[in-house]
Parts: C-alpha cells; structure tokens; sequence
C-alpha cells in the first residue's frame, strides 16, 4: 500500500452500507438470484476503487430466506471477497430489521466516528414472520432512524406496502424490476449515491443523485 493510500484508509471515517437481501426460494427462479450476486459483486469491486480523505465505505449483507443471517460482516469494502447466495426458504423479513438495528447501534461495530448509514432493502415477496414491530423499533433507533434508505422490489408479488413502510418517506421512491437485469441497475444507483456521499464535503448530507430515465 501506498503512503498516500494507508494515509486515506487511515484518515477516512467509516461509511456503512447495509443491504437486507431476500434470498427465499422464489428468488431462485427467472435468474433473480443470480442477477443479485452479479450486482452485490459489482457494488463491491466499485467500491474497492473509491479512495477519499474523508469517508472509507464498509459494508455489510444480512440475508433473509428460511433464517435471518449476517452473510457478510461490516467492514472495509476494500477487504472484501463475496461469496455467492443460494435461494431458499420463507421471507423472514422481520427478523432481517432487527439484525440491522443491532448492527447499527452497536457501538463495537459501528463505530462513533461513522457517517450516517444507508441501508438497502430488496425483496421479491411478502414477509413470513412478524415484521411491523422489528421495523418500527428500527426507525426509532438512533442510527435506523436517521439511515439513508433504499427499497427494490423485485416481481409482481413484492410488497409495495412493506417497502415503503421501510422508507418512511412518502416522497421517497421503490423501486421495481421486472427483469432480473434491473436489480443490477438498482444496486449502480446505489452504488453512485453512495459514491457521490464519500466525495463530498460533507458525507452525512443527502446524495444528490437524478435517476430521471430510469426505468424502475
């Protein structure tokens, strides 16, 4: 590593980007499945290339499909290796809102020099356990609560509904895709705000990003 490189890592504050992923078995068929680890892979390798003085992007995956798990523990994109996703099981959603909120309130893993979170949420289906509570203690939490927020709804039979109680901005747009190639497109919109935040002068304020002629 480069003396200017090890200065960078050094300097920057951590950036956390937490995606809540379903992975139940209806995200085995029509290449879902397979589209999402395309695109979580891509998301990571760009952001193996960002190198800023103020911000050092971290990033964690919680699966929900059968179980609710952390597939992918918090820490520097740059020392990240994906591992790819099988597709199995129920939508336990609820229990996918209470890891993050743990996660982001534990000061051992998200640290107090951090910048404010974004947490994505990409579902195909409607949630198996109870989720209105884990969400709204999510919300209420400190770091939930202020988190920037992304939703995907991929297919027909998600739940428009649940995705934007998880916004909790009525202005605030879900996403959808039809087609497995649009979850690829959602996650470099992603990509590019959370990009756009490690830039600027101050990461903890809005990504101004224009997804005007994306059709999601």
């Amino acid at each position: 590593m480069s003396s200017l490189k090890e200065f960078t890592v050094q300097s920057a504050r951590p950036l956390p980007v937490i995606v809540l992923a379903d992975i139940s078995g209806s995200m085995g068929s029509d290449g879902k499945i397979q589209a999402l680890n395309h695109a979580v892979r891509e998301m990571l390798e760009a952001f193996q290339d960002e190198a800023d003085l103020r911000a050092e992007v971290h990033v964690s995956v919680i699966t929900f499909g059968g179980q609710a798990k952390t597939h992918l523990t918090l820490g520097p994109a740059r020392n990240m290796k994906w591992s790819d996703l099988g597709a199995a099981g129920g939508t336990p959603m609820g229990a996918a809102f209470n890891l993050a909120c743990q996660m982001v309130e534990d000061r051992n893993v998200v640290s107090s020099r951090s910048y404010r979170p974004t947490v994505v949420l990409v579902s195909d289906g409607q949630p198996t356990d109870a989720w209105e509570q884990p969400l709204a203690a999510f919300l209420a939490s400190e770091r939930g609560g202020k988190a920037f927020r992304m939703a995907l709804a991929i297919g027909a039979d998600a739940d428009h509904d649940v995705l934007k109680a998880f916004l909790a901005d009525p202005s605030a747009r879900v996403y959808r895709a039809d087609e497995a190639k649009q979850i690829r497109m959602f996650f470099q919109l992603v990509t590019m705000s959370v990009s756009s935040r490690s830039r600027s002068a101050n990461p903890n304020s809005a990504p101004a990003i224009s997804d005007e002629g994306w059709d999601l």
